[in-house]
């Protein structure tokens, strides 16, 4: 990187949303055209986050710990993993993302919920990809890299989304407050954070709180339920999450910064009681775009492809309550709502192909679990 990561990044199932504690209730979403044609690929159940491999086959996990490998038309699939997870609630196999060197290297980091002293958490792992010498494929050599601290009870706000920075050197892992408020303002604790990992799950060295009493591992703080980060082109750390009843948010990550949750949000406590909204000099980051009613954001891609030029570089959020698919206008630091497009399911996740087309996967349960591919008109 021309930067230091520091500097460059300074520049740079079921989860609870809405109007509800629960996941479900949604907002009038106005509809509009819809600039794409749909291309139903395959069918999954309870899919909850997909990958491409650099061969243009698709991960794909379930929410019961299936880990699925489709081949590029979507004809083919094997159960490469079946990860034991504690799926209750939001619990689930959740996020999976290719390491920078998987070319070489065949390895994939995933998270998930599982169930440990103290109450459940959501881990780091990885595995390697290798043949299983009947043709297929097997992801082997599985290790736990990072668990969230501390385990508490409950099954909701686990989070776990994963982004590599642009060198490949570091990893980010998002840790939710496991709707347990306090924690995202707890230096000691990993909940309510985004965190910067090495590739091995230790704290990565340079980390910007760690004089001032923070874990080791903490890069930004005062955090909900965030279900989806990405890097954009030019090194910034985007971060989307569920707000309470109202406030979902889509936060440009700075380092050392604190974002307010629970003590500043632009919604309100399930009772209806009041959260203060984020305002001048209050000391908290507020998000560059909020959303009240909600979307309920699922994951989030930043676009860099070439079949849709007029929206390269702007950010892609899964609407999971609104059951829509949402662009919002990225300019450097700066952001604004696009695009709503209804969908008619619960988007859980979203990604980019290698060809430039953009994927989306239901959320399965009411909706279909479907992965669909979205190219122009």
């Amino acid at each position: 990187m021309r930067h230091s990561l520091l500097a460059t990044l300074s520049i740079a199932l079921i989860a609870c949303s809405g109007n509800a504690p629960v996941e479900g209730q949604a907002g009038e979403t106005p509809p509009s055209a819809k600039p794409f044609r749909e291309t139903v690929v395959a069918d999954f159940v309870s899919p909850w986050a997909l990958a491409f491999l650099p061969d243009e086959r698709i991960v794909v996990t379930e929410k019961a710990g299936q880990m699925i490998l489709l081949s590029a038309d979507g004809k083919r699939r094997q159960t490469i993993a079946t990860i034991t997870v504690d799926a209750a609630g939001q619990g689930a196999l959740m996020d999976v993302v290719p390491a920078p060197d998987f070319a070489s290297s065949k390895r994939l980091y995933f998270s998930y919920s599982t169930a440990g002293e103290g109450g459940k958490g959501v881990v780091l792992a990885r595995g390697r990809l290798r043949s299983d010498g009947q043709g297929g494929d097997r992801l082997g050599e599985i290790e736990a890299l990072f668990r969230a601290r501390p385990f508490v009870e409950g099954n909701g706000h686990y989070s776990g989304r994963i982004a590599f920075s642009p060198d490949g050197q570091s990893l980010f892992f998002t840790n939710g407050e496991r709707q347990k408020f306090t924690p995202a303002q707890d230096p000691q604790a990993t909940l309510g954070k985004v965190l910067r990992l090495t590739l091995d799950g230790k704290p990565a060295p340079g980390n910007p709180l760690v004089a001032k009493g923070f874990a080791p591992e903490v890069w930004s703080y005062g955090h909900r339920n965030l279900l989806g980060i990405a890097f954009d082109g030019e090194g910034r750390l985007w971060e989307q999450e569920m707000g309470p009843k109202g406030g979902d948010e889509l936060n440009l990550i700075m380092p050392g910064r604190n974002y307010g949750w629970p003590k500043a949000s632009n919604g309100s406590n399930y009772d209806g009681s009041d959260i203060p909204d984020h305002a001048p000099g209050d000391g908290y980051e507020p998000p560059k775009v909020w959303w009240n009613p909600v979307i309920s954001p699922g994951g989030l891609m930043i676009y860099s492809g070439s079949l849709f030029p007029a929206w390269k570089g702007d950010a892609f959020i899964g609407g999971l309550s609104s059951q829509s698919l949402v662009r919002v206008d990225l300019d450097g630091q700066n952001a604004k709502k696009a695009d709503q497009w209804p969908m008619g399911a619960r988007i859980r996740d979203v990604e980019q192909g290698p060809d430039g087309a953009i994927w989306v996967i239901e959320d399965g349960g009411k909706s279909q679990g479907r992965l669909i591919r979205l190219t122009p008109r």
